[in-house]
């Protein structure tokens, strides 16, 4: 049987930013026709089906699904595992480490919909994760449930479905502790109405987090204990990480031209050879120690970066990413403080980029940009 590449769905691209589920319909019910294994209670597809969903494989049909996440599968399957206990999951890790990414997939392979989401930042109210009300219903009415503003927790537990909470840490202490509750007994009191909401089987809860941003809020130890905590990894090898950008470039950038356009793989090879090694703070062949800036420089920076470069290559070059068009990028990336990071990078540039004669281009363009 010939075999059936995976495709985008068409009304995917009438929106900016559409969710996975849409993005990704193809693949999900292909997954959902052929899944034989146990589906737990309002789970859309067997663990060992997310599974596939998130780290890719090919159906007995021929179907190919795409790799969501590239790296241990024993951290996917961790993440699994744990949205079928009663704990919560905490995926934590630095900028750039694909908890976002991975928080929405799994939400939209478990429950058909990663639109369940709550935005945490340091002025997020304890309503927005619990209820609020319509308040000129409740003047005219009281307190009622017409009156009543869900949240979106609210209906992740009334529909037995995942809920999303990202930049947990964001959000101050004691409105987290709102959480408590909702996680260890699965209920919401409503104490105005005399009532509660019950979870039903399904509902859990996926929270991003990273310990390196400023301006975050440890979680108290009560509410860590209700999560199992994922720490998700920088990519282990250049190969991976080159892998990463390349798949995300191919899928956010390349796919919305009229016209077909090569992947850059040379460039991006360099880009991220130039980011892991001033983030490791060594060269990749363990040679040569370097200063570390203070920007994270993630497999995320670098899409941005090979993204804006095509773009000013297609709109004001000639069609072909190059050095120069790569050049403003990779200095924006790398120079965050301007105070600390362009001597760095400075010094980088002239020691590391300008001692290899294949990156002539690169460091020639990178010395000419100011």
């Amino acid at each position: 049987m010939a075999n059936k590449k995976a495709v985008l769905d068409p009304s995917s691209t009438h929106v900016l930013r559409p969710p996975a589920e849409d993005v990704f319909r193809h693949e999900l019910d292909a997954l959902v026709a052929s899944d034989k294994g146990y589906r737990p209670p309002q789970w859309r597809l067997s663990p060992g089906a997310v599974r596939t969903y998130l780290m890719g494989g090919t159906l007995a049909d021929g179907t190919i699904i795409s790799a969501k996440y590239i790296g241990q599968p024993r951290i996917i399957e961790a993440a699994i595992a744990t949205l079928l206990t009663d704990r919560a999951l905490l995926l934590l890790g630095v900028p750039g480490t694909a908890k976002t990414w991975v928080a929405e997939h799994l939400a939209a392979a478990i429950s058909g919909n990663s639109t369940r989401l709550i935005q945490g930042t340091s002025g997020l109210a304890e309503e927005s994760l619990r209820y609020s009300w319509n308040y000129a219903r409740l003047l005219q009415d009281g307190p009622v449930q017409e009156a009543l503003v869900p949240s979106p927790v609210y209906h992740a537990m009334e529909q037995g479905a995942i809920i999303r909470v990202e930049e947990l840490t964001r959000i101050p202490s004691d409105v987290q502790d709102s959480l408590i509750t909702i996680l260890s007994e699965k209920i919401l009191p409503v104490p105005e109405l005399n009532t509660r909401v019950q979870a039903l089987p399904g509902f859990n809860l996926i929270a991003t987090a990273n310990d390196r941003d400023r301006g975050i809020n440890d979680l108290s130890s009560a509410l860590r204990r209700r999560f199992n905590t994922v720490v998700m990894p920088m990519p282990s090898s250049l190969k991976e990480e080159v892998q990463i950008v390349q798949d995300r470039v191919r899928a956010d950038f390349l796919h919305t031209m009229k016209e077909e356009i090569p992947l850059p793989v040379r460039e991006i090879e360099r880009l991220v050879t130039v980011f892991r090694e001033l983030r490791q703070g060594r060269t990749e062949d363990q040679q040569e120690k370097l200063k570390r800036p203070s920007a994270t420089l993630s497999a995320a920076e670098a899409i941005s970066v090979i993204n804006q470069g095509l773009a000013m290559s297609l709109y004001f070059g000639d069609g072909t990413l190059s050095a120069h068009d790569l050049a403003p990028g990779i200095r924006q990336a790398v120079i965050k403080d301007p105070a600390a990071d362009t001597e760095i990078w400075q010094e980088y540039r002239d020691t590391v980029m300008k001692g290899r004669k294949e990156w002539a281009d690169l460091y020639e363009a990178c010395r000419l940009e100011f």
